[in-house]
């Protein structure tokens, strides 16, 4: 009898550490503005606190690139009141520059992607945002989000051209205004779920695109624009797995 009760036991606990980690099986659910629904389920959650990188270093399994013109880009793990984020510091490039810096240890095709950000400074640009499919430093999505415009644009860079998307139900809107941003930290969320893109920004939806301009896995990271110094923290990656149609 007590030999059973220790199988039985053993049992219950292999069960519950198998449900145990960063695996989540919830389906997901994109809803178009005509109630259409897709859903996938996540594969795997990982989260980038940053605080296990060295200071003053960009962070060992990433790797930054830009586009366009000026001398380079300069993202590195600083302290901001005692906690560690990752910031992108160059200051002095032009208009017509991108930084990116991309997490090397994952490529997905559907993924939802969530981080804190805050502008720090910047007179020509501010604030940043997510890239995703990203190819090379010419070709990728991406989303920012910009405290001097106060707005949240998508766009698709196709051999280093920046190209705004028009939004479902609304066409080519330049993407949503917003309230003020300020100089705190906002909240930005994307899914991703074949060719339809969900942008929430402070855990409010603002608006959809359709495109497909790039259909295959590619990685994901981080962006900002020309002088824009600004920091990032809790960069939230979810893989989903099914094609979700």
């Amino acid at each position: 009898m007590r030999s059973l009760i220790l199988i039985f036991t053993g049992v219950i606990l292999l069960i519950g550490y198998g449900n145990a980690g960063t695996n989540d099986k919830s389906p997901v659910v994109g809803k178009l503005k005509n109630g259409t629904e897709k859903s996938q389920t996540l594969k795997k959650d990982r989260v980038f606190a940053f605080n296990k990188y060295e200071l003053d270093k960009i962070p060992f399994d990433w790797s930054q690139y830009f586009t366009g013109r000026g001398s380079g880009t300069d993202w590195k793990i600083v302290e901001d009141k005692g906690n560690k984020v990752l910031a992108q510091l160059s200051s002095n490039n032009p208009d017509y520059h991108f930084n990116e810096i991309v997490y090397n240890g994952f490529k997905a095709k559907n993924v939802e992607l969530q981080v804190r950000m805050k502008g720090v400074r910047g007179k020509m640009d501010q604030g940043g945002g997510f890239v995703w499919r990203f190819i090379d430093s010419d070709n990728y999505y991406v989303v920012r989000a910009n405290p001097l415009e106060d707005n949240v644009v998508l766009y698709k860079v196709k051999n280093g051209r920046r190209t705004d998307l028009p939004l479902i139900g609304k066409g080519r809107t330049y993407g949503s205004k917003v309230k003020r941003l300020g100089k705190g930290w906002n909240s930005l969320r994307l899914t991703v779920l074949n060719d339809l893109f969900t942008v929430y920004l402070n855990e409010k939806q603002l608006f959809q695109v359709r495109d497909k301009t790039f259909t295959k896995a590619g990685k994901v990271g981080l962006w900002t624009k020309a002088d824009a110094v600004s920091y990032f923290d809790d960069f939230r990656i979810k893989e989903y797995f099914g094609d979700g149609e």
